[in-house]
């Protein structure tokens, strides 16, 4: 049984590239982003919603996704994917995540939060999130179950799998 708390102060935070590449790979669809605001909010006051974006070179729709999350009352952090040159005259990635501007992002927040959602199956969030909880914030996280690191799992005070949510995605374009 879940229990819903209301009239608490909200913090949303999506690792935007954690939730596509995990529902590209279990459902062959794309997370609908206003029914995930929805779902992190459960009749409370979302206070703030980012979506953290990374924009890969070539990658066409990006501006269309950005747009359309600003809509829905994201506030969106981008960040381009840097690349090093390789020896034999190639590129390689070697920035492409938002994982300490999170954090900080949440630090930041939770002075004015009572619960933390992170919509994000990714482990290395795991020691911030302790620290949220000591400091007496409630803890969600929203992501697939699948995919996400056991660690998150067993520390969340409330967890809610995108996978059981069958109407909380859009076809894949």
């Amino acid at each position: 049984m879940s229990v819903k708390f209301t009239g608490l102060n909200v913090g949303l935070f999506v690792d935007t590239q954690n939730l596509y590449y995990s529902a590209k790979t279990i459902i062959n669809k794309q997370v609908d982003y206003e029914k995930l605001l929805g779902l992190a909010a459960q009749n409370r006051l979302i206070q703030q919603a980012n979506a953290y974006v990374i924009e890969r070179e070539g990658a066409n729709n990006a501006f269309g996704f950005v747009t359309k999350l600003s809509a829905l009352g994201y506030r969106v952090k981008r960040k381009k994917v840097r690349y090093l040159q390789t020896a034999e005259g190639g590129h390689t990635a070697i920035d492409g995540d938002w994982d300490m501007g999170m954090a900080a992002d949440i630090v930041k927040a939770w002075d004015y939060l009572d619960v933390i959602v992170l919509a994000s199956g990714d482990g290395d969030f795991v020691p911030l999130l302790e620290l949220a909880q000591a400091r007496g914030r409630r803890v969600e996280v929203v992501a697939f179950k699948d995919t996400a690191h056991q660690d998150l799992l067993d520390l969340a005070d409330g967890f809610i799998n995108l996978a059981d949510e069958k109407d909380a995605f859009v076809t894949r374009e």
